[in-house]
């Protein structure tokens, strides 16, 4: 049985041992920390290198839409879930494969490198340090999984003036809750997701807050219309090809006009110059609140700071300062792996699918949930991690090295005409494009052609509805019997949590010539997209 060392054991890892052992692989994952979870593990304490949420931190991404592909978060679970939910939902993901048993905990990997015979066999030596036992040792794999994700390094910008200034400064890797916040002055730097986290929390126990920001942000909601699930009504198949196909002008358009119905951006000083689709999302419900209000006051990039305070790009000043919070992303890397292998700069990376490096003679080391995605990470990961265990059986042959680096260079050609250049967008994917190409290559897309024939009910329901990871389960490899079923429930199931009160309410007919208009609909559209385009 080939054995494949698992690098990790966060969301990205608990899934590579499961697919490991869906392959007939032998998984022994290596886990620095003494439990599961990886960023989503809350813990107190501080650990170099080990990314942690906040202690208030609410996924942004519904519960159906996060979900392990063969795995539904039960319904009980909130619509949204809070940290500590989300790390119920991945140990009783672990309890129920029986995948603890394969986890060495407190165990850290200090390096991977090709064996000697490398080219014959792709194997790896995997140096680690073993904390309980207090040793070093070297074992060789077959296959390496690397799930250490992208959120480990703090980027740490040098501000003019910074060393100086004798209040406290800390990056958003260090800060949990509002303890040792309450009545004072605080500036946060970053408007990303975890700088407008951290700015609403914070909001209700300073004195006061400032949101610092180079080029402001569109600022999106968890919930769209009903109070829905705003992902769950974007990222559907329909949409998708529809957007496709308008120009790219047209659909920031919208954007703008849809993103500006629920706060005047210009208004409240957050409208950047960019469009909504050349940055990654912040979504944030609150922060227009907490602006409306005056607990959070947006300002420009710092110019400097002074001993006591800090000067903006437009001259404003804010003295007495007491706290400045670094919210300004992750550099990422892996300083384990051998950089004959493996070597990032800039944020900058190298790898087919955002997973296997290009110039290895074997395929036998990828690199799991280094992406930063539009839409949730978990099942992306998943679908990575299927992919990678099926390369390694040999069941899925690669393209050719100078295929995979034009797909590399064609991949980077669009991330920059699209996104604003920034070393927080060099990673980016989005939910239907990057899941539709890896399950291309793995060979379980969905094929709404033979849908339609065969289960028609259910091919409208995919087309038209949320494109949730249980589509990616019904043909191909390793199929899920209940993936059918948790298709047609996904909606039922996202609100079940709500209904906590019963609620009378009128029964309304579906439509029958709706019903008909709409495959009609799927149809054309399918056939537009995929044979015509």
């Amino acid at each position: 049985m080939r054995t494949v060392a698992v690098i990790g054991a966060g969301a990205s890892g608990i899934a590579a041992i499961k697919c490991c052992l869906d392959e007939g692989l032998e998984p022994t994952c290596f886990e620095r920390t003494d439990d599961i979870g990886g960023l989503w593990n809350y813990t107190e304490s501080v650990r170099s290198g080990q990314a942690c949420v906040m202690k208030s931190t609410v996924i942004n991404t519904s519960k159906e839409m996060m979900a392990y592909s063969d795995f539904p978060i039960p319904n009980e679970y909130p619509l949204f879930l809070h940290n500590t939910h989300v790390k119920r939902y991945f140990d009783t993901y672990v309890d129920h494969f029986n995948l603890k048993k394969y986890i060495r905990f407190q165990t850290e990997v200090l390096k991977i490198k090709p064996t000697d015979d490398f080219t014959k066999t792709g194997q790896w030596d995997i140096k680690i340090n073993d904390k309980k036992a207090g040793k070093e040792e070297e074992t060789v794999f077959d296959a390496v999984l690397v799930c250490t994700g992208h959120h480990a390094y703090e980027n740490m910008p040098d501000f003019p003036g910074l060393k100086e200034f004798q209040g406290k400064v800390i990056h958003s890797h260090t800060y949990k809750n509002t303890h040792g916040y309450e009545g004072k002055s605080v500036v946060v730097i970053g408007i990303g997701n975890s700088g407008g986290d951290a700015a609403v929390e914070l909001s209700r126990v300073a004195s006061q807050v400032y949101l610092s920001t180079r080029r402001g942000s569109w600022v999106f909601s968890r919930t769209g219309g009903s109070g829905l699930p705003v992902d769950m009504i974007i990222v559907q198949r329909w949409l998708d090809t529809l957007l496709n196909a308008l120009p790219a002008n047209f659909v920031n358009w919208m954007a703008k006009k849809w993103l500006n119905k629920r706060i005047d951006h210009k208004a409240y000083a957050l409208e950047p110059e960019h469009n909504p689709l050349a940055q990654h999302p912040t979504a944030n419900d609150e922060l227009p609140n907490r602006i409306s209000c005056g607990s959070i006051v947006i300002k420009p990039n710092i110019k400097r700071f002074t001993r006591t305070g800090v000067i903006f790009d437009d001259e404003t000043k804010v003295e007495n300062l007491d706290h400045v919070i670094l919210a300004t992303g992750y550099v990422f890397g892996f300083p384990f792996i051998d950089k004959s292998v493996l070597d990032v700069k800039d944020n900058q990376i190298q790898m087919y699918k955002y997973m296997f490096p290009p110039d290895q003679v074997k395929h036998t080391l990828a690199v799991i949930g280094c992406f930063q995605p539009v839409g949730a990470l978990m099942p992306i990961s998943e679908m990575q991690c299927r992919l990678a265990t099926r390369v390694f059986k040999g069941e899925v042959i690669l393209p050719s090295m100078e295929e995979m680096r034009n797909d590399i260079k064609m991949i980077q050609d669009i991330m920059a005409s699209r996104y604003v250049k920034s070393q927080r967008h060099t990673i980016q994917v989005d939910f239907i494009n990057y899941m539709d190409q890896l399950a291309t290559v793995n060979g379980n897309k969905p094929n709404f052609l033979k849908l339609m024939v065969t289960d028609p009910v259910l091919a409208y329901t995919c087309f038209f509805g949320p494109c949730s990871p249980y589509q990616y389960r019904l043909q191909g490899s390793r199929t899920w019997p209940g993936a059918r079923k948790a298709i047609m429930a996904q909606w039922d199931n996202a609100i079940s949590s709500l209904k906590t009160r019963q609620v009378k309410s009128k029964q309304e007919s579906s439509g029958i010539m709706m019903y008909i208009f709409m495959f009609a609909v799927l149809i054309v559209a399918y056939l537009f997209r995929h044979l015509f385009v």
